[in-house]
Protein backbone atom coordinates (compact mmCIF):
# COMPACT_ATOMS: atom_id res chain seq x y z
CA UNK A 1 0.00 0.00 0.00
CA UNK A 2 1.41 3.38 -0.96
CA UNK A 3 0.85 6.47 1.05
CA UNK A 4 0.43 9.75 -0.80
CA UNK A 5 1.36 13.03 0.78
CA UNK A 6 -1.20 15.77 0.57
CA UNK A 7 0.00 19.25 -0.14
CA UNK A 8 -1.54 22.67 0.25
CA UNK A 9 -0.53 26.13 -0.81
CA UNK A 10 -0.74 29.54 0.73
CA UNK A 11 -0.07 33.00 -0.64
CA UNK A 12 1.74 35.64 1.35
CA UNK A 13 1.83 39.32 0.42
CA UNK A 14 5.15 40.80 1.48
CA UNK A 15 7.11 44.00 1.07
CA UNK A 16 10.78 44.19 0.17
CA UNK A 17 11.61 44.94 3.82
CA UNK A 18 10.35 41.60 5.13
CA UNK A 19 10.79 39.36 2.06
CA UNK A 20 14.21 37.99 2.97
CA UNK A 21 13.42 37.24 6.61
CA UNK A 22 10.12 35.54 5.72
CA UNK A 23 11.77 33.33 3.06
CA UNK A 24 14.47 32.36 5.55
CA UNK A 25 11.81 31.52 8.15
CA UNK A 26 9.88 29.40 5.63
CA UNK A 27 13.00 27.43 4.65
CA UNK A 28 13.74 26.61 8.28
CA UNK A 29 10.16 25.45 9.02
CA UNK A 30 10.72 22.08 7.39
CA UNK A 31 7.22 21.54 6.02
CA UNK A 32 7.77 23.75 2.95
CA UNK A 33 8.33 21.95 -0.36
CA UNK A 34 8.35 24.76 -2.90
CA UNK A 35 8.51 28.57 -2.91
CA UNK A 36 7.62 30.92 -5.77
CA UNK A 37 8.27 34.67 -5.56
CA UNK A 38 6.16 36.84 -7.86
CA UNK A 39 6.06 40.59 -8.35
CA UNK A 40 2.95 42.69 -7.80
CA UNK A 41 1.86 42.10 -11.43
CA UNK A 42 2.00 38.32 -10.96
CA UNK A 43 5.17 37.59 -12.96
CA UNK A 44 7.36 34.86 -11.46
CA UNK A 45 10.73 36.27 -10.39
CA UNK A 46 12.23 33.17 -8.78
CA UNK A 47 11.04 29.67 -8.02
CA UNK A 48 12.87 27.00 -6.07
CA UNK A 49 12.16 23.63 -4.49
CA UNK A 50 13.02 23.11 -0.83
CA UNK A 51 14.17 19.61 -0.04
CA UNK A 52 14.35 17.94 3.34
CA UNK A 53 17.70 18.55 4.97
CA UNK A 54 18.51 21.82 3.21
CA UNK A 55 21.40 23.37 5.14
CA UNK A 56 23.61 26.47 5.11
CA UNK A 57 25.53 25.91 1.88
CA UNK A 58 22.33 25.42 -0.08
CA UNK A 59 20.37 28.15 1.67
CA UNK A 60 22.98 30.88 1.09
CA UNK A 61 22.54 31.12 -2.73
CA UNK A 62 18.75 31.08 -2.36
CA UNK A 63 18.84 33.94 0.15
CA UNK A 64 21.30 35.89 -2.02
CA UNK A 65 18.89 35.61 -4.97
CA UNK A 66 15.95 36.70 -2.83
CA UNK A 67 17.93 39.68 -1.49
CA UNK A 68 18.76 40.77 -5.05
CA UNK A 69 15.11 40.51 -6.05
CA UNK A 70 14.01 42.51 -2.99
CA UNK A 71 16.17 45.38 -4.21
CA UNK A 72 14.31 45.71 -7.53
CA UNK A 73 10.69 45.86 -6.43
CA UNK A 74 8.56 46.86 -3.44
CA UNK A 75 5.68 44.38 -3.25
CA UNK A 76 5.73 40.62 -3.69
CA UNK A 77 3.46 37.61 -3.62
CA UNK A 78 5.05 34.46 -2.25
CA UNK A 79 3.36 31.15 -3.06
CA UNK A 80 4.32 28.43 -0.58
CA UNK A 81 3.59 24.72 -1.10
CA UNK A 82 3.61 22.64 2.08
CA UNK A 83 3.46 18.93 2.76
CA UNK A 84 1.61 19.19 6.05
CA UNK A 85 -1.88 20.44 6.81
CA UNK A 86 -2.24 24.11 7.65
CA UNK A 87 -1.69 25.02 11.28
CA UNK A 88 -4.79 25.28 13.41
CA UNK A 89 -5.27 28.87 14.50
Amino acid sequence: MTETKKTWTEELKLTSENLLSEIEKLIHEGSVNHIVVKNAEGHTLVEFPITVGVIGLVIAPILAAVAAIAAIAADFRVIVTRSEPPPVV
